[in-house]
């Protein structure tokens, strides 16, 4: 294990005592690193009532993971490296990652228009959208979730065809589950595959990534926490058009900190995946504080606390935003601060990244709390490691 030191406490410092302020050695590290994440994570949990949380960070490559509370309520099952929570949209980024791997390996291109990979909508608006404008929410106006009355492919298929933009393609950004899903349902489509089957049974597998799933195996049931609903009681997400491409996995917060790993450092993997990561964080539009990648949102450095809560800020998933394009777009750069929100009606995550400076982090947790408390959490835990 690597020497963890910890360079400048921040706000994490008020939560500690100066002896754990700045440990060294390779065995004492771990125990200053504990002491921050203790010191945030606990008042975030009595603050919000959250039963369980996992906090996993990255450190020069190193993993450290630390758990808390409960898995479910009703048994007491404590949450441990086995549990399994939903991350909501943070999925966004796998898909974002799978449809730029397609695309990297010829299968389509970004500037396609959606009906070259579905014949259904050719002659309709959206036929026309380019796969970039789906994946980056600004296809025109699509809404933040289907109508209640769309289930199943033949439904979801009628409100694509049926749909007409608000606004001019480009024009704008809403963020949108059938804009990212239905990205991710071509970018399959393009690779002659099922998305579920493309998802558990090619990437997943190669990124390494044994713990995230789509649908939760039978023997893994039993590590499958249960999120807290807003009426304390018991809840998991509901199957819905576009879920598995929305905000359908599940995962670990081992797993999930390996894939913030890859995405600082994609060397590892083959040149199609390694140019999927760098794909997903490249800069397309300009919105607000922010770039939007492929499921990833970017800030240019510094970014401060104050820019990543704007720019995660409620108003922004809700409203339409202006955008700019970039052109041509912005390739990844170590100097940016990468992050991705994802909720469920019961849980809440977080995954952020800083490449240049090698440190990461993800929050897990079985109740949906705000965004702004998550960012405030990770902005303590990685600014003390800075």
């Amino acid at each position: 294990m690597k020497t963890t030191t910890l360079r400048s406490l921040g706000l994490a410092v008020a939560m500690l005592c100066s002896s754990t302020a700045a440990l060294a050695s390779e065995a004492a590290a771990p125990v200053a690193l504990r002491a921050v994440v203790d010191g945030v994570v606990q008042p975030l949990m009595a603050a919000n009532a959250i039963p369980g949380m996992a906090v996993a960070v990255s450190v020069d490559g190193e993993t450290h993971v630390f758990n808390y509370g409960v898995a479910s309520q009703e048994d007491g099952r404590p949450v441990d490296e086995r549990t399994l929570f939903e991350i909501g949209s943070v999925s966004k980024v796998f898909t974002g990652t799978l449809g730029a791997w397609v695309a990297a390996r010829g299968e389509l291109s970004l500037a396609d228009p959606a009906e070259r990979h579905l014949p259904a909508l050719s002659g309709t608006p959206l036929g026309r959208i380019s796969l970039l404008d789906l994946a980056t929410y600004t296809a025109g106006g699509l809404p933040l979730q289907f109508p209640d009355a769309v289930r199943g492919e033949e439904a979801m298929l009628a409100f694509f065809r049926d749909w007409h933009p608000s606004y001019p393609p480009g024009s704008r950004r809403l963020y949108s589950n059938p804009s990212i899903g239905l990205f991710g349902y071509l970018a399959a489509r393009g690779a002659g595959a099922d998305f579920e089957a493309l998802m558990t049974t090619a990437l997943l597998p190669k990124l390494g990534l044994p713990n995230t799933f789509l649908h939760v195996p039978e023997h893994e049931a039993q590590h499958y926490a249960y999120g807290t609903s807003e009426g304390e009681r018991r809840i998991r997400v509901s199957p819905g058009a576009l879920d598995a491409q929305g905000y359908g996995l599940k995962t670990t917060a081992a797993d999930l900190i390996r894939f913030v790993q890859l995405a600082m450092d994609p060397s590892p993997l083959d040149g199609p995946l390694s140019e999927a990561f760098a794909a997903t964080q490249t800069g397309y539009y300009r919105f607000g504080p922010a770039m939007q990648g492929l499921g990833w949102e970017i800030y240019d450095q510094p970014a401060s606390l104050d820019v990543l809560l704007a720019g995660n800020a409620p108003a922004l998933a809700l409203e339409p935003q202006p955008v700019t394009r970039i052109d041509p777009p912005q390739r990844p750069r170590p100097d940016r601060f990468v992050n991705k929100t994802g909720s469920t009606r019961g849980f809440g995550a977080y995954a952020a990244f800083l490449p240049e400076q090698r440190i990461g982090i993800v929050l897990l947790a079985n109740r949906n709390y705000p965004n702004a408390e998550r960012i405030r959490a990770a902005w303590a835990i990685l600014t003390s490691l800075r």
